[in-house]
């Protein structure tokens, strides 16, 4: 069974949202300014998978959760950033509405 990262098309999507250009978005997580929009395009491509600290990085910068990166389908990715943004008293309460909805 063939398994596709969901990082590079979730990576895009988020910079795109943000309105940042991949060069950019790579100076201002930490990266060479002369290598910054190769290594970004070779994230988003699938070439190669950005560490995690790296991830992390990118997912501060552009405003959402590390695990958005992960989320295989845009309802997840989207579902993800809305908990995310609830404090930890609503997350409480919905994570006891849907367990109590089974």
């Amino acid at each position: 069974m063939e398994y596709n990262n969901p990082i590079p098309a979730r990576l895009k999507a988020a910079r795109k949202k943000a309105k940042i250009t991949q060069k950019d978005l790579g100076v201002k997580i930490g990266m060479e300014e002369s290598s910054a929009s190769g290594r970004m395009n070779h994230y988003e491509k699938g070439r190669h998978v950005p560490d995690i600290g790296t991830l992390k990085r990118m997912a501060e910068e552009l405003g959402v959760p590390l695990h958005y990166f992960f989320c295989e389908n845009e309802l997840s990715a989207e579902l993800v950033c809305a908990i995310e943004k609830l404090s930890d008293e609503d997350k409480q309460e919905l994570l006891e509405k849907l367990i109590a909805s089974k």
